[in-house]
């Protein structure tokens, strides 16, 4: 018979294996949205991604990324993979931590009846057979939970803090095996360094050490009192808090201040001050080993050994400054040197939130105060100069702030989502009361227990804000198809969360201190994070990935629940065997519903759609263009197609919120593989930090519109003309004193470049004209309006239709669509009518080109393949455009082309694939003119059926508030489909849409 230490290895591999084919399977091929692409493409070519990065992660993935053999298309499925096998080894240590636990609660007894501790007892082949089932279920639940399944087929950081979690987890539960040996402190230092390994990942890790301190507690006291946890407890979170403050960006900040002090003060040159601080620093660290020695403390020598180890494993953030300073395409930040680095570590750009004082969301500033001093190198003077003018930071009367606000945000759109969970009233302070039940309705009900039973209990959907599916909800067959047919409906009957708390009680009765431990892990990773984070009650995707760490650690529970069913069927059922059997059989059913539920809605093997849509707003720009984009979505995919397939790279993709920073405009001023530097007049000096930062407009009656070039060169110039005092005794700020703007056009020279399509030279202008509106002009409309003046239309400029209309500065009128972008020509469309909402001409022959023969569409034809409500949007701008293809040429009288456009669209974009959207009723004069009336009305009729079955659902939802954006969304289908009825004459289509829009429309 095996023993019991090599059975436990061989289902933990056994479980492994499974959870890796399971996350290899429904990898998906490709970068998925979000984050994804910005860090496969950074792992790719070790690159600076956003504060304050990922190190350790970007290492492992460049690592992963050589096993393509070249193979670029290779490389986003290999770094997924990193997170696949990350995954897996989190289940397996998960397995390792609930046998571990298990084997102390089973040998309870004989470890009460004899000296010797759990792990020199031998257990029994009943015993053996129930801790490695309850190992079985605890781990295999956890595989198919719903948000860390999530995690581990994306290449994204929060699969391999996971692995972290769990190693230092299993690995403090080694250490408790064999503390009483001579060398157990091996164990301590290895967590060292794997917490020092995981600041690069993620900073979840550090929320483990409380759990972790009340083990070595509870191991090393015999009788653990009150008082002596509560010591703990402050102990550990005073270690937690000196790594996430002294550690990670205090030594790098002690640092700065010395290379500030020397260079400056002192006059050495730069580095001088932090190689100075580096030989002070190396030389404690040897007088705090030397002084463990002089005292013979072992305590000592093992705490100097583990912040040394966290040290070396914190020092994979060396790879951030030493690669910024290359100068690579991404760069944010521009980390390079010491100050800036801790800028990065700090997340600066990011601002904060008040955690346990501060004002509450209608106070209003009575006074600023300055900000700390920043510094820059001045390399003219070999000194850091200070940036100028000082951040100023609002300061607020007292009788405006409060203890723990949770109520905080005052932007407008954050203020009405707060009286959807509070009833608050237009400037008046919230009370402590109104305060608690935002934080625990919201913060914890909504952003926290919400996430846990989706995991544990079921889910509604995909829709943002969805809510919990339990045993007693109405039947998936009852409720819309879109919410009851989806995939992401899942229903587990709530059987995950029963044996789970049932493990809770079985564990909580049978060994109270591991319970704890297990609650406190659970609360450190769930609850105490929500306190932290301080959410506003409006984000732009689910935050469910970020607690993975508490379903963790709920997993223990469901795995000990099966010890916990053979105590319960031991009262009916003698025979171990027999118990331990059904234990495991009914245990098993737990894992199994959530496979049965989830695989459908977390199998990404066949999506491409980010990377497709990224490589098709990219070919739809002319050679060595120019294109604006938002960030996240609208750019993380660009720079995986540019920076790891090579895909046009002498495109510049220019982020339109970067273009704020003088950092990513000093970037944009330099090459990036074949594209140019950017085409802009103003030097570093007129768009340094502090400086241009927003133009307020300060009207002249005098001026009633004002030259582009010359108001371009009056900015560069800090030309008195345009300065403002924006407060008593500051400095002068540049303003614009009309928000008319013109420019004019060397038509001769513009048909020379042969940008002008023959069939609109007719619209060609001498001059172009325009308002910019009265709201500030931001720097990153400073550089927009630098490029048009400067460019001379050398190079083509284009906007990402994905824009939001307020960053095109109210240029449509000379926008023309090509493909997925809007190209700024110097052509006005005597028909364009903003009123309309449609942006720009049509170039119906490049269009064409684009939407029917060059773009990729993989996976959009085929139903097999689930797409979630974000992975949506961008099918729906592809419908948009080919719906503008198919009304251009209508409007020329060219049935057959709209025709052909219209079936192509529905062809490559079928309904049981892609459901139909806003936009799909604009095709329906096409289909209607091209003679397929009866295919017109079937997707009317769709359109109409689905948006009554969910106005209706909506309208019986209690919490029907919190999705206004997908019923407006119904409405506005709604709308599309009376305005194709009306087209078509189809009196009672319209009838019926305009009837159920009164019907449902908010009053």
């Amino acid at each position: 018979m095996r023993s019991f230490k090599s059975l436990n290895n061989l289902v933990g591999w056994l479980v492994f294996a499974i959870a890796a084919v399971t996350y290899l399977l429904t990898l998906e091929p490709t970068a998925s949205f979000w984050d994804c692409g910005e860090f496969i493409a950074c792992s790719y070519k070790l690159l600076v991604p956003h504060p304050p990065g990922a190190p350790t992660f970007l290492l492992l993935g460049r690592l992963m990324s050589l096993f393509s053999f070249g193979d670029v298309t290779k490389v986003a499925v290999l770094i997924n993979a990193l997170s696949g096998l990350s995954s897996a080894f989190t289940v397996l240590f998960l397995f390792w931590i609930i046998t571990r636990m298990a084997r102390k609660l089973v040998l309870r007894e004989a470890v009460a009846n004899s000296a010797l501790a759990a792990e020199a007892i031998e257990p029994s082949r009943y015993q053996t057979f129930l801790i490695l089932s309850a190992g079985v279920v605890g781990a295999l639940a956890f595989t198919f939970s719903d948000s860390f399944w999530f995690n581990a087929v994306e290449g994204e950081v929060y699969a391999m803090s996971a692995l972290c979690t769990a190693a230092v987890v299993w690995i403090m539960l080694k250490w408790e095996a064999h503390a009483d040996e001579p060398d157990s402190d091996k164990w301590l230092i290895l967590i060292a360094y794997v917490i020092g390994l995981s600041i690069g990942v993620h900073l979840l890790n550090l929320l483990t050490l409380p759990a972790l301190g009340f083990i070595y507690y509870y191991r090393r006291t015999q009788n653990p009192t009150v008082k002596g946890g509560i010591i703990v407890m402050v102990v550990s979170m005073i270690i937690v808090g000196s790594i996430l403050v002294g550690i990670i960006p205090g030594l790098p900040t002690l640092a700065g201040n010395f290379e500030v002090f020397f260079v400056n003060t002192v006059g050495l040159p730069f580095n001088a001050g932090l190689f100075i601080f580096l030989l002070v620093f190396a030389g404690l660290i040897y007088f705090g080993f030397r002084l463990s020695f002089q005292r013979r403390s072992q305590l000592l020598n093992t705490a100097m050994l583990c912040f040394v180890f966290i040290l070396i494993g914190y020092s994979s953030y060396l790879i951030v400054p030493i690669r910024s300073s290359f100068k690579p395409t991404i760069n944010e930040n521009d980390p390079e040197d010491v100050l800036s680095f801790v800028s990065y570590l700090k997340r600066e750009q990011y601002g904060s939130r008040p955690l346990l004082y501060g004002p509450h969301l209608f106070a209003q500033p009575d006074h600023y105060e300055e900000g700390a001093p920043r510094y820059a190198r001045d390399p003219k003077t070999s000194t850091y100069k200070e940036i100028l003018p000082r951040q100023q930071e609002p300061g607020y009367r007292d009788e405006d702030k409060m203890l723990l606000p949770r109520i905080y945000s005052y932007e407008p759109d954050q203020i009405a989502n707060y009286k959807k969970w509070v009833d608050l009233q237009d400037g008046v302070k919230p009370t402590m009361g109104q305060n608690l039940a935002f934080l625990f309705r919201y913060q914890m009900g909504h952003m926290f227990w919400r996430y846990f039973m989706w995991n544990y209990v079921g889910r509604e959907s995909d829709v943002q804000q969805a809510g919990v599916v339990t045993p007693f909800s109405p039947s998936a067959k009852s409720l819309p198809p879109r919410i009851g047919e989806s995939p992401a409906h899942n229903n587990f009957l709530a059987l995950p969360l029963i044996l789970g708390l049932i493990g809770l009680f079985f564990q909580s009765r049978r060994n109270s201190k591991d319970a704890w431990v297990t609650g406190l892990l659970f609360l450190m990773t769930g609850l105490a994070i929500v306190f932290y984070l301080n959410q506003p009650p409006r984000e732009p995707r689910e935050r469910d990935y970020t607690f993975t760490g508490a379903t963790f650690a709920f997993a223990i529970w469901i795995g000990l629940g099966v010890l916990g069913l053979a105590d319960l069927f031991g009262k009916v059922v003698k025979a171990d065997g027999l118990r331990a059997g059904l234990a495991l059989a009914v245990g098993l059913l737990v894992p199994g519903i959530m496979a049965a539920q989830g695989w459908d809605d977390h199998d990404r093997s066949g999506r491409y759609n980010s990377v497709d849509s990224a490589k098709n707003l990219l070919n739809s720009c002319a050679p060595n263009a120019i294109l604006f984009t938002n960030g996240d979505n609208d750019t993380f995919p660009l720079w995986y197609a540019q920076e790891v397939e090579g895909v046009r790279t002498d495109v510049r993709v220019a982020v339109l919120s970067y273009l704020n920073t003088d950092w990513y405009i000093a970037q944009m001023k330099r090459r990036s593989y074949k594209s140019a530097p950017f085409p802009i007049s103003m030097g570093e000096k007129a768009y340094a930090q502090g400086t241009n930062d927003m133009l307020p407009y300060a009207a002249n009656p005098a001026v009633q519109s004002v030259n582009l070039k010359e108001f371009i060169q009056l900015v560069a110039d800090n030309n008195p003309l345009l300065q403002v005092q924006y407060q008593e005794g500051g400095l002068g700020m540049m303003s614009f004193p009309t928000p008319n703007f013109y420019l004019p056009v060397d038509t001769a020279a513009v048909k020379k470049l042969g940008i002008i399509p023959k069939d609109r030279e007719n619209q060609l202008v001498s001059r172009m004209d325009w308002s910019m509106g009265k709201r500030a002009i931001e720097k990153k409309n400073l550089v927009i309006l630098d490029m048009i003046a400067t460019n001379n239309w050398q190079r083509p400029i284009y906007f990402s239709s994905t824009v939001a209309p307020s960053d095109y500065m109210n240029l449509q009128p000379y926008f023309q669509l090509e493909g997925m972008a809007y190209r700024l020509l110097p052509l006005k469309d005597p028909k364009y009518d903003p009123r309309s909402g449609e942006e720009g001409f049509v170039e119906k022959d490049i269009t064409y080109q684009h939407l029917l023969k060059d773009f990729q569409y993989r996976g959009l034809q085929n139903p097999h393949i689930f797409y979630d409500e974000n992975n949506l949007r961008f099918p729906a701008n592809y419908r948009d455009k080919f719906a503008r293809l198919s009304t251009a040429y209508l409007s020329d009288g060219n049935v057959a082309k709209a025709k052909e456009v219209a079936d192509k669209c529905l062809e490559l974009m079928p309904d049981n694939a892609i459901p139909y959207d806003y936009y799909s009723p604009q095709l329906v004069p096409a289909l209607i003119a091209g003679g397929e009336k009866k295919k017109a009305d079937e997707l009317l009729d769709t359109m109409t059926r689905r948006s009554e079955q969910m106005l209706a659902y909506y309208a019986t939802k209690p919490d029907a508030s919190l999705f206004e954006d997908d019923q407006r969304g119904y409405l506005l289908s709604l709308q599309s489909v009376y305005r194709a009825a009306e087209l078509s004459g189809d009196k009672a289509r319209s009838e019926k849409a305009i009837g159920l829009m009164n019907q449902y429309y908010p009053r």
